[in-house]
């Protein structure tokens, strides 16, 4: 690629394309920059449905970018690189473009072509244009757009908002640009952002490492900010907080050694209700519990309580448990198998409506895969899926 001119240099760099010269990866920062550069006057014109134009009632910001547009589509060397993602088609045309060649045009020529005079007045009205720090905080607030697959991610937001209200996730202040990777969680601006993917890293004019995301958005938009934006976004006014991954934390410990606390038994308990929806389902309707004391005590008084459906319970399942957090375990073993829990409502016997939130339907060999998985670290993010009979791993 041919080299820009110092000229062509110092008209870019006021322009908002800021000028690079190291070379990292397959593009250069300075490209990086200038592909940004047209990035904006795209979004302009998905926005407003037309190139930007000059003229004294237009916005200073059309205007600049008008101005940008007009010196893209005359440097051979934007062009080219620019080409293969002139999605509209803005650098083959010259709709709204009147502004004589730039090279020419001294100080005073530019201002009067922005519609900005060179009175004293017109120039303090320059302030309006945007500086290296303006460009920046619009950058971290990065033009989103509408996310089209968005359907496949919504199932995500769902489980996420699910797992805080379950206490399996947490919300935590955010602290260091380390934790924004792929497949992270984060509050931002008030909304719930997923980072789907991280593009290829890049050295910026100050010398640090920094890379574009593609960030999800809890109300079906996305951006394309940049990682250390999307830092300084979580760290405005310490409003951002990063929501943990599932942790479950080390709830079992292998088999039970010497020295080992034996802290309690999951057990898997099948119903003798004559409830019709029990009875015609009664392979696969189990109860899915964790005690710390003894299970026949557990289920002594079951007739009695509408917990138990107001049935006596066959025990088809116990696993012994050490050094185990019970309460964490029964919030994960409810996260898993969510989609299938029994939706039942039993008359107390005072009359009120109890409903039963251990009761599910599946069948018992997916629960004993469900127990190995937890003891071998595997069910991170696994949900039961009614179609498969099976578990699989959540989308992501």
């Amino acid at each position: 690629m041919a080299e820009f001119t110092n000229e062509d240099d110092a008209l870019l760099e006021e322009l908002g394309v800021e000028i690079e010269t190291k070379v990292t990866g397959g593009r250069t920062p300075r490209e990086e920059r200038i592909i940004a550069g047209l990035e904006e006057v795209q979004r302009f014109v998905d926005e407003h449905g037309r190139v930007p134009q000059y003229g004294e009632d237009r916005d200073i910001f059309e205007r600049l970018y008008a101005v940008r547009l007009d010196r893209l589509r005359g440097l051979v060397e934007c062009r080219a690189l620019l080409g293969p993602m002139d999605r509209q088609k803005l650098l083959e045309g010259d709709e709204g473009i009147s502004l004589p060649a730039i090279d020419s045009l001294d100080d005073e020529s530019l201002l009067k072509a922005l519609g900005v005079g060179s009175s004293a007045e017109g120039l303090t009205d320059l302030r309006h244009v945007r500086s290296a720090a303006e460009k920046k905080a619009a950058e971290e607030i990065a033009t989103r757009k509408k996310c089209e697959d968005f359907e496949a991610f919504k199932p995500m937001f769902v489980e996420v908002k699910k797992d805080i209200d379950r206490g399996i996730r947490q919300i935590r202040p955010f602290q260091t640009m380390a934790e924004i990777q792929k497949g992270q969680w984060f509050i931002v601006g008030g909304q719930v952002a997923y980072v789907a993917e991280v593009g290829d890293e890049f050295v910026t004019e100050y010398d640090r490492r920094d890379c574009r995301l593609r960030v999800i958005y809890d109300n079906g938009t996305e951006s394309d900010v940049l990682l250390r934006s999307l830092q300084r976004a979580l760290h405005r006014n310490n409003a951002g907080r990063r929501i943990t991954d599932l942790d479950q934390g080390p709830l079992f410990s292998g088999e039970i050694e010497e020295g080992d606390e034996a802290s309690g038994t999951i057990y898997v308990l099948r119903s003798k209700s004559d409830n019709p929806v029990v009875a015609a389902n009664r392979n696969i309707v189990h109860k899915i519990g964790v005690t710390g004391g003894s299970i026949d005590r557990r289920i002594g008084n079951a007739k009695l309580d509408p917990t138990f459906l107001l049935a006596d319970d066959e025990i088809v399942a116990t696993y012994k448990l050490s050094n185990i957090d019970r309460a964490k375990l029964e919030t994960l073993i409810q996260r898993v198998f969510d989609p299938v829990r029994l939706n039942i409502e039993i008359k107390g016997r005072f009359g009120n409506q109890v409903v039963p939130r251990e009761w599910f339907l599946v069948p018992l060999f997916v629960i004993d895969e469900a127990v190995n998985r937890i003891k071998d670290g595997t069910i991170t993010d696994c949900q039961y899926d009614p179609g498969t009979a099976s578990l699989t791993r959540a989308v992501g």
